[in-house]
């Protein structure tokens, strides 16, 4: 006798007779409703570009955070639930250093992802370390340059990772991901893939745009003003941020 699907949802670790995880799937589902971000990796380095929705007039800007430096050649743009991705930031900042500390170089962007991706994993195990009670509702943009050169990992609650030389999660990541496959090319520089993701991310944007922030090399960080960044940084609300050479 099979069970109704609300009983294979009370266990993070069950699977339907179709073979699903229904937990997993509902924090998929809570990606869907966050901020848009968006990756782009060319031959001279990553950038990411996220949202940031303002729920209230009287909310400091700076107070929301969607894009996270993990190390100096490594950094990450979330969409979902952010308190679920502090967590996995946090846990991606230590293994990043305990890396750094042991072996005296920086940690490889793949490893790095690896291993956030193992805690993701970790939901509904038993052991010596309390087991998680849900999946983590957080999809995550992994950006670095490492001795392979620049690469950008998209990860999501099942703890699957995949590289990919340009990503769009969140709201508007269907409209994102058809403008990107459309516009994107091998070729593409910096500078172009910097208004590429503006572009993009500003039509795909619910609210108003405002803002931007950018980041450029091993650690050189400073804030675009909109005389610098022209019409592009006048007009986007939005975190963005880029790692080169």
């Amino acid at each position: 006798m099979f069970l109704t699907r609300s009983e294979y949802d009370r266990g993070v670790n069950t699977f339907s007779p179709e073979g699903r995880l229904f937990q997993v799937e509902y924090a998929i589902e809570a990606i869907k409703i966050g901020t848009t971000a968006i990756g782009i990796c060319t031959d001279e380095g990553v950038i990411i570009a996220v949202e940031k929705r303002l729920l209230s007039p009287l909310q400091e800007p700076g107070s929301v955070e969607k894009i996270y430096e993990v190390d100096s050649h490594i950094g990450v743009a979330m969409s979902g639930l952010s308190a679920d991705a502090r967590t996995l930031v946090d846990h991606a900042r230590s293994e990043a250093q305990y890396h750094r500390f042991t072996f005296n170089e920086p940690m490889p962007v793949e490893s790095l992802t690896q291993a956030v991706c193992d805690l993701a994993l970790a939901f509904g195990e038993s052991g010596e370390e309390k087991a998680m009670s849900r999946p983590f509702g957080v999809a995550l943009l992994i950006a670095g340059w490492d001795h392979k050169g620049p690469c950008l990992f998209h990860t999501d609650p099942s703890g699957t990772f995949t590289r990919f030389d340009a990503k769009a999660i969140g709201a508007g990541s269907e409209g994102a991901q058809t403008a990107l496959q459309e516009q994107f090319h091998k070729k593409l520089t910096l500078e172009e893939a910097e208004t590429m993701a503006v572009s993009i991310l500003k039509q795909a944007c619910a609210c108003e745009p405002e803002s931007a922030l950018e980041w450029r090399g091993h650690g050189a960080g400073r804030a675009m003003t909109p005389k610098e960044g022209g019409e592009s940084g006048a007009e986007t609300r939005l975190a963005q941020r880029c790692w080169s050479r």
